[in-house]
């Protein structure tokens, strides 16, 4: 008996992991009525839905305020360039004001929903270790730790983010380095263009499973195309349509 409960065990965790797991780009804003991309509300979206992940964008003012926006402008005003006094009444499309990362985080810590937490680049090392440091920092403020997983275009950002927390879980965006490179640079995964797994390098799925690099894609909209990379066993699919994915999900259960 105890061997068939641990058989059932088994099977059910190799399911589990070969389930494709759904993350909600920049929060579930594509709803009906929209709401703005990296808005509360849009986070609030997906931790209603029960989607594995909520991503969104941390970029810094210039006086070293975290804030969640995914351009390098707000309404034609240079983040980077203003300070957070100047900017703090800008406001995103819902009529929401410009979030900092406290604030966002607030909000991420009342749902269990994974906190995808992308680091824009910035204009020098410099100012990307300061970004790295800062956000940890708030991360660990709201004991957030285990909840949140980082990925980055910036390979800096990345380095950085596993040399400052060994235990952090880092995937990398760009697209240009295999599974084996990133690998061998200590991060966590490839979270790529699906366009680099399907056309450019299909045999990077079975190399990243093989070396236990986690393989993630963004963005995916199209339900055919999502269904071609759960069949390839591809991990985490970033998407606009969390719930039309999931319900795929869902079919195939």
């Amino acid at each position: 008996m105890k061997k068939l409960i641990l058989l059932a065990t088994l099977v059910g965790a190799n399911f589990y992991h070969a389930q494709t797991q759904v993350i909600a780009h920049r929060g579930f804003w594509k709803t009906n009525p929209t709401t703005a991309e990296n808005s509360i509300a849009a986070l609030k979206n997906a931790q209603q839905l029960k989607v594995y992940g909520s991503e969104f964008d941390v970029r810094m003012t210039k006086d070293g305020v975290l804030v969640i926006n995914h351009d390098e402008h707000i309404n034609g005003v240079e983040i980077a360039a203003m300070d957070f006094k100047s900017l703090k009444k800008q406001k995103l499309s819902n009529g929401e004001n410009l979030s900092t990362l406290e604030k966002y985080l607030k909000q991420g810590k009342k749902s269990e929903v994974k906190l995808i937490l992308e680091i824009k680049p910035a204009k020098t090392p410099e100012l990307e270790t300061e970004m790295v440091e800062k956000t940890l920092a708030m991360v660990e403020k709201f004991h957030l730790q285990n909840q949140t997983e980082y990925i980055s275009f910036s390979l800096h950002i990345a380095k950085e983010l596993k040399k400052q927390n060994p235990k952090a879980l880092v995937q990398y965006l760009a697209g240009d380095l295999s599974p084996q490179e990133i690998k061998n640079l200590g991060i966590d995964g490839v979270d790529y263009h699906y366009n680099v797994f399907l056309e450019k390098h299909q045999d990077w799925i079975e190399q990243a499973k093989n070396l236990g690099v986690i393989t993630n894609v963004w963005t995916v909209n199209d339900p055919e195309i999502y269904k071609k990379l759960y069949d390839a066993g591809v991990q985490f699919v970033t998407t606009n349509t969390p719930d039309v994915f999931l319900n795929i999900n869902k079919s195939r259960e």
